[in-house]
């Protein structure tokens, strides 16, 4: 059964052309297509980010794995859960004037006392790991990314304007690692994420802004109308 599995993956390993003397293959071309479009897709609250998301995942189970970034691979399998539970809480989780769809709003000061100590406890606990369990060069920086990335997905799947500032923190770091590791095509993916990034908190910021605008302007109005 492996073997099978793996006779039907290989093509997806083979070389598709060569970027700075390094090899890329199919799944890292794969990989960057389907990441771009699922973070535009995210910046315009587009429910299809989360099934686009599932497959991106699915291709970089495949490439991490073979470039020795275990931590990364495996938050893969964690962000396809998470998909599924941000799949939902888009299309449900918000209040019945808005048809349930979930609307932008901010990260309250009590989340931030748990996710915060969260994300460094993470950090710690998957640098050991990967440094005493991997043969990871790079257990730290694996783990530091992995820890913000599940954090900023977390925040993303509750449609939480802060989980930019997370994504980008991340991807300063994930383009020198990937770049570190010959990940060329995927580290100038990582830099056109922080660039959607920068777009998408925008245009998260602004619409919350407008509702948070309305909603201070309905009392006023009530008030001078009476």
């Amino acid at each position: 059964m492996n073997d099978t599995v793996a006779d039907l993956l290989a093509p997806l390993q083979q070389p598709l052309f060569t970027l700075l003397d390094t090899p890329v293959s199919w799944t890292e071309v794969l990989g960057f297509g389907s990441g771009a479009l699922c973070v535009w897709l995210v910046a315009r609250q587009h429910i299809a980010n989360w099934p686009i998301g599932i497959a991106n995942n699915l291709f970089f189970i495949l490439l991490f794995t073979g470039a020795g970034l275990y931590a990364d691979a495996g938050l893969q399998i964690v962000y396809i859960a998470l998909a599924v539970y941000g799949w939902w809480s888009w299309v449900t989780g918000g209040p019945a004037a808005t048809g349930g769809r979930l609307p932008v709003t901010r990260t309250t000061a009590r989340a931030w006392w748990v996710l915060l100590p969260a994300t460094a406890a993470a950090t710690v606990a998957l640098t050991l790991l990967l440094d005493g369990a991997t043969d990871s060069t790079v257990p730290f920086w694996d783990a530091l990314t992995t820890a913000l990335s599940l954090a900023a997905t977390y925040g993303q799947c509750r449609k939480k304007v802060e989980s930019w500032y997370l994504w980008i923190a991340a991807d300063i770091v994930y383009v020198p690692l990937y770049a570190y590791k010959g990940l060329y095509l995927t580290a100038l993916l990582y830099l056109g994420f922080m660039a959607l990034c920068v777009v998408g908190l925008l245009g998260w910021r602004r619409e919350l802004a407008g509702r948070e605008a309305r909603e201070d302007a309905g009392p006023a109005a009530v008030g001078a109308a009476a």
